[in-house]
């Protein structure tokens, strides 16, 4: 368990034997081993003077992981669709608690790099994804789902301030109407998403997917006209997954 947080740390950006030792509690002798013994296996690599780096075995069982998950095999065909359909950036995505953690993700055309990663955790109530997975969770929990994007935003300072929480709850009103949903900014300033959720045989929401852009490429108008294509899409997943109309 403690190499597993020692990779933990490392992959957090704490990549030297000071502050690994200081944020493990454990002694920096100890630490110093695990390093070396992970960075011989190839689960991390050390570069002279900077540190440590997650290594290319991590890298290698991380594909390999996200090739298991029938999800990404049975999207990944719509969603490279969707993508050379728009020319955006296209987004798969699950719920992690009160997190939507990223499965997949296909640039766009238009040469815009965004901090979206696979592998990366964003607040569900302030993304696009997150938005159309709230979708499929009871309207009770919204408000507290929207309070913890909200101590996101007081977390990391390059996050916008949350819409009131009145306009907020009608918007998310009329997305579960619609069954998509509208990220104007809300998360990353100059870009805008449009989503929607996925769901399986049973109905339930299990993911969602996006479309991202900079927001000079995402009018209102065009985001309107995008909602229809995503839905279709996201119902394209889901009759994948065995959901019926």
């Amino acid at each position: 368990m403690r190499g597993l947080a020692l990779l933990e740390c490392v992959a957090a950006g704490t990549n030297d034997v000071k502050g690994i030792a200081t944020r493990l509690n454990t002694p920096r002798s100890t630490v110093h081993r695990m390093l070396n013994s992970l960075a011989a296996e190839g689960y991390l690599h050390h570069v002279p003077y900077k540190g440590y780096l997650l290594g290319p075995k991590l890298i290698h069982l991380g594909m390999r992981a996200l090739e298991q998950r029938p999800l990404v095999a049975l999207a990944r065909p719509h969603l490279e669709a969707l993508a050379q359909r728009t020319g955006d950036t296209v987004h798969l995505g699950v719920t992690d608690g009160a997190e939507v953690f990223y499965l997949d993700k296909i640039p766009g055309t238009r040469g815009l790099e965004m901090r979206s990663r696979v592998g990366q955790r964003m607040p569900l109530a302030s993304t696009g994804v997150g938005k159309a997975l709230m979708l499929g969770i009871p309207p009770s929990r919204w408000r507290d789902l929207y309070r913890e994007a909200g101590e996101a935003t007081i977390a990391g300072s390059d996050r916008p301030p949350p819409v009131p929480w009145a306009k907020y709850e009608t918007q998310m009103a009329d997305y579960l109407r619609r069954d998509w949903v509208f990220d104007l900014e809300e998360n990353e300033v100059g870009v805008r998403c449009v989503g929607a959720p996925v769901r399986d045989i049973s109905n339930s929401v299990v993911a969602a997917i996006s479309v991202a852009s900079a927001s000079q490429y995402m009018p209102n108008d065009r985001m309107a006209e995008l909602g229809p294509v995503v839905r279709a899409t996201a119902h394209a997943i889901s009759e994948a997954l065995g959901w019926k109309r």
